[in-house]
């Protein structure tokens, strides 16, 4: 069945997992994801700086009001860092404003990013796509305006470096990180750590959530597919929330659910805590967003965003 006699049906929706190549931006992404499933209702959560590739994880049809519960997922990164250089980017697109003649070695690159790895404060860069006061720090970069950040929590799960080049400064990084990390920061200051500079040289996404880079496919790819195999790229949105426990239910229960009203914990023998987020199910499968939130009564599962039709 195509996808235009699809749509006559129901709103085509689900999840595709983006090999995003370089040169393009995020919302290039989305634009051809647009035209490609003849729908306006895509959007992709975490961008990708043009010069970055891989794993964007976008979002078509109902499935895309998930984003705003999903960001903050963790993710996987493989980068290039360049040391010796300072850009005004943090990252080598930019132009460069300090040098270092001295170069560290790998062991000292090695005990630099160590110091990283834990919960830290992070500051983002100027060159994001972060709001302050209604302006986009990006937008201000590029007028030259430079204006003070707040640093923000981020956690670094694990951090490896593995030498390319010792005596030019190339390293790999591979970075297992939370949602909100930015790696060309982190690149920045594994230079300041290492007393010369550094940049990002290169930026590969591998994973974003339980989306991986080995099962992603290119927007190319997906062109040249056929409307029915389209289609079938879609994963469920239920995979979005696959680490939330299932709260299954049948009959009142279940209508009550569906009408939007908190279905308490005693009514279900359940023993979710305060502030858990549940996927709701009936027979029909998975169709609800729920959070576990404190009632005069007791606990009770309320459903904060609906999926289906």
């Amino acid at each position: 069945m195509a996808i235009s006699e699809v749509s006559d049906i129901y709103e085509i929706s689900g999840v595709l997992n983006i090999n995003k190549p370089a040169g393009i931006t995020s919302h290039d992404v989305v634009n051809i994801i647009r035209r490609l499933y003849n729908t306006k209702r895509v959007g992709h959560t975490g961008t990708l700086d043009p010069m970055a590739t891989g794993v964007l994880v976008v979002l078509v049809g109902r499935a895309a009001k998930a984003a705003e519960y999903i960001t903050a997922g963790d993710k996987r990164y493989s980068a290039g860092l360049r040391l010796g250089i300072t850009t005004d980017t943090g990252d080598i697109t930019g132009s460069i404003t300090a040098r270092s003649q001295t170069l560290p070695g790998t062991a000292a690159v090695e005990s630099a990013a160590a110091r990283f790895k834990g919960d830290i404060m992070q500051t983002p860069p100027m060159y994001s796509a972060i709001k302050v006061n209604g302006r986009k720090l990006l937008d201000l970069a590029r007028r030259g305006i430079e204006i003070e950040r707040e640093a923000r929590p981020v956690s670094i799960y694990a951090i490896s470096v593995k030498p390319v080049c010792e005596e030019q400064g190339e390293y790999a990084l591979d970075v297992h990180c939370s949602g909100g990390t930015y790696i060309r920061t982190l690149c920045e200051d594994i230079g300041a750590q290492a007393g010369c500079g550094g940049t990002m040289s290169s930026l590969q996404r591998t994973a974003s959530g339980s989306f991986a880079i080995e099962n992603a496919h290119t927007p190319a790819e997906i062109e040249s597919m056929g409307e029915e195999d389209r289609a079938g790229l879609l994963i469920p949105v239920e995979k979005l929330f696959c680490d939330c426990p299932a709260l299954k239910l049948s009959g009142f229960l279940a209508k009550l659910a569906n009408s939007g009203a908190e279905i308490y914990q005693s009514k279900t023998g359940t023993s979710f805590a305060e502030g858990e987020r549940v996927r709701i199910i009936d027979g029909g499968g998975f169709f609800a967003l729920g959070e576990v939130r404190a009632y005069e009564n007791g606990l009770a599962v309320k459903p904060i965003k609906f999926f289906r039709i």
